[in-house]
């Protein structure tokens, strides 16, 4: 069944189709989404999210892209969202106020998921620093390289992802790889320097 087949049938929100897209995108989607946010629940959640949002909105879906473009751009899109909005709440939640009786406490909330030194192997924190230097990037610059070193796409199809010009793409590839190289350099100095 051709793709137009499939999303004309989606509009007539026809399951087996859905299930269809689902099961041919959703490892591109999640490894989309994986590699903007570095967490594999997240990634899950968002995932799932995207797919909700193509059966809402395939109305929406004029064809002037392949339906692999248009679910590129939901998760990259759901997946800044999340970044944006996770910052605002890490934000809120790295400094809570309570009250015991009259006095008024500041209390530090402990992310037991964040490094420990004694238990993460150096494999571990290699992999932190290279995450964080991602996280570093301007977010045209993360969603650029992500896309052609996560998900293997060609500079052409990031530049339809993006809706920009190959020459663009190709821009912020190269800033990206000259950023990371700087943020690594400066990780691995400061730690085996």
């Amino acid at each position: 069944m051709s793709e137009k087949q499939l999303i004309e049938l989606l509009k007539d929100a026809d399951e087996s189709a859905f299930r269809q897209i689902v099961d041919t995108y959703q490892m591109v989607v999640y490894n989309t989404c994986l590699g903007m946010l570095h967490d594999e629940a997240a990634a899950k959640d968002l995932s799932q999210e995207v797919f909700i949002e193509l059966f809402r909105s395939v109305h929406k879906f004029r064809g002037d892209s392949k339906l692999s473009t248009w679910l590129y751009r939901i998760a990259i899109n759901k997946s800044l969202n999340y970044i944006r909005d996770n910052k605002k709440h890490s934000l809120l939640k790295s400094v809570q106020r309570f009250f015991i009786g009259e006095k008024e406490e500041t209390m530090q909330i402990v992310d037991y998921s964040a490094r420990n030194p004694q238990e993460l192997s150096e494999q571990d924190d290699h992999s932190k620093a290279l995450h964080q230097a991602l996280d570093n990037l301007p977010e045209n610059q993360k969603t650029a390289f992500v896309l052609k070193n996560y998900d293997d796409l060609s500079y052409k199809e990031i530049s339809e992802v993006m809706e920009l010009s190959v020459s663009s793409i190709e821009s912020l590839i190269h800033r990206a790889r000259m950023n990371l190289q700087k943020g690594l350099k400066d990780y691995y100095d400061e730690n085996f320097g």
